[in-house]
């Protein structure tokens, strides 16, 4: 007994690893270039689809690729509708292991081939740096994932009788939804589909369970896959709880489609190897996988805007537009919490900046005082996101934006101070102050709110510089002469809201250059 479970639970733990490292370590190595091409070639459904398929074929995993997304649709970088399709193609990516393991682990005995690799992956590990080490830690990752497959496949082997559920009912739906129930267990258990579906293949090909087990359990582990991602959501928000729902709803409404029509399926399957001229093998599985998972994506892809409006009608959103990117699951990756934190940072430089050209226009401001106490509130959690976002020593090119991310929060939370001070005293505001530098002030608002995360630079922020040096020039200036010829004006006591309007033209004029030049900074641009 002993002699078959310990190899079994080894050979278990041996794979769970090795996929641990191949993935980690490629994600590592190709992980911000992964990405990029995850971004770029989303613009369709089918085209993120492919996407989707291609990123998890190469990472191995479809959990890592469920994380990036969700990380991207909550940071802005994706709609939500573009990442249905990447879901999609994850599960379709991540049947590439089922072809893995019954293509070749199963009919060669590749851990004798890859035992090098796992010495070779930890040299580069020890003694390399940066894409080196993992290089090595993939390299690693793979010996260890066929070793761990081959111990699987012998313990199988040697335990056929022993863990036999060739007993278990079969034939029924019942039965089926049960094996399937198992499958989703065992997914759970194992935390990886992969492992699961591989220790159904190497059960199947060791005669430990027939061809409709086997298929169910597929199914089972597939949909199992999800609830990673759901894990990964809680206390997450709204974008990424849509986003782990359409790959739940997905797998689920796929993997039952396949449950009630299996013998249909597993006929095709069955005709379409034979008449490729394949021996029936494990390969019927991994077939009857990648084909169940193609049925779905095939129904869902051309409804991919309506799937959405569901899914978004079942979790309608709740957080503020302003704060609707802060996700502290991103912070496990840097450069994209730097990113939700940018968007955030822009969303609300834009309302304060429209109220400012309100205030400016109007000569005063008519918006609830609760406004400006929701934006310090929003300003505060924004600062708390980016303090604990902790960049990689040695990365400057993202610890800069996080510094120059800091600064634009400071700065902001000063403006909408002096926005405040405006509102509570609106009466203070002297026309003729304000007209005195109208030239400069509303041309350098109007200017602050064109900015263009593409197209905005340093360039763009002298030119706000420039205006905000001139409101000081003419303001000081302006002060001097009433402080020294106090005979020109009305009344004293006219002279205090005027010199107190200059000041407040020229700090806020000061606040919003520095703004622009930070949310430039922030982008990774130079000053």
């Amino acid at each position: 007994m002993l002699d078959v479970l310990f190899p079994l639970i080894g050979g278990v733990g041996l794979f769970l690893i090795g996929m641990m490292l191949l993935s980690r370590g490629l994600v590592a190595f190709a992980g911000q270039s992964l990405r990029n091409v995850l971004v770029s070639f989303t613009g369709t459904p089918w085209r993120a689809f492919g996407s989707g398929t291609v990123l998890t074929a190469m990472m191995q995993s479809s959990t890592a690729t469920t994380v990036t997304l969700i990380g991207f649709v909550s940071a802005g970088l994706m709609p939500f509708v573009q990442a249905i399709g990447v879901v999609i193609g994850a599960s379709l990516g991540n049947t590439t292991a089922s072809w893995v393991v019954s293509g070749l682990a199963l009919k060669v005995n590749l851990s004798f081939y890859t035992l090098p690799l796992i010495g070779i992956g930890a040299l580069f590990q020890l003694l390399g740096r940066g894409r080196w080490a993992d290089l090595g830690l993939s390299l690693s990752g793979f010996g260890i994932l066929f070793l761990g497959l081959r111990t699987l496949q012998i313990s199988m082997t040697d335990g056929a009788d022993m863990f036999n559920l060739a007993a278990l009912p079969v034939g029924s739906l019942g039965a089926h939804l049960l094996i399937m129930l198992l499958g989703l267990l065992l997914s759970t258990l194992l935390q990886s589909s992969a492992a699961a579906i591989a220790t159904t293949l190497t059960a199947f090909d060791a005669g430990a369970i027939n061809l409709e087990q086997g298929a169910a359990v597929v199914v089972g582990a597939a949909i199992g896959t999800t609830l990673t991602s759901a894990l990964i959501t809680i206390g997450a928000t709204t974008a990424a709880k849509r986003t782990a729902l359409a790959y739940i709803l997905f797998n689920f409404i796929t993997g039952l489609i396949a449950i009630l029509l299996m013998p249909l399926f597993l006929y095709v399957v069955n005709q379409s190897v034979l008449l490729i001229g394949i021996q029936p093998s494990a390969i019927v599985l991994a077939a009857f996988h990648t084909f169940f998972i193609m049925v779905g994506a095939l129904l869902f892809l051309p409804f991919t805007q309506q799937f959405a409006r569901l899914v978004e009608r079942l979790l309608p959103e709740k957080e503020s537009f302003k704060m609707q990117h802060l996700d502290d699951s991103l912070l496990g990756m840097p450069d994209i919490a730097l990113e939700a934190s940018q968007r955030t940072l822009e969303n609300v430089a834009q309302e304060l900046f429209e109220k400012h050209k309100e205030a400016l226009e109007h000569q005063g401001l008519a918006v609830p005082r609760e406004f400006f106490h929701h934006i310090q509130n929003s300003l505060e959690q924004l600062f708390s996101f980016i303090s604990r976002n902790q960049v990689e020593a040695g990365d400057e090119r993202l610890s800069q934006q996080r510094i120059a991310q800091l600064h634009a929060v400071d700065h902001l939370l000063r403006l909408n101070a002096r926005t405040l001070g405006v509102f509570e005293h609106q009466d203070t505001l002297d026309p003729g102050a304000l007209s005195l530098t109208a030239d400069y002030t509303l041309p350098q608002v109007e200017q602050a709110l064109s900015y263009d995360e593409e197209t905005a630079d340093e360039h763009w922020v002298e030119g706000i510089k420039e205006n905000a040096g001139k409101i000081r020039e003419l303001t000081v200036e302006s002060r001097r002469e009433l402080l020294k010829h106090p005979d020109r004006v009305s009344t004293t006591g006219s002279i205090l809201p005027k010199t107190e309007t200059l000041r407040w033209l020229e700090r806020s004029s000061h606040h919003i250059w520095r703004i622009c030049n930070y949310l430039v900074l922030g982008r990774g641009r130079s000053e």
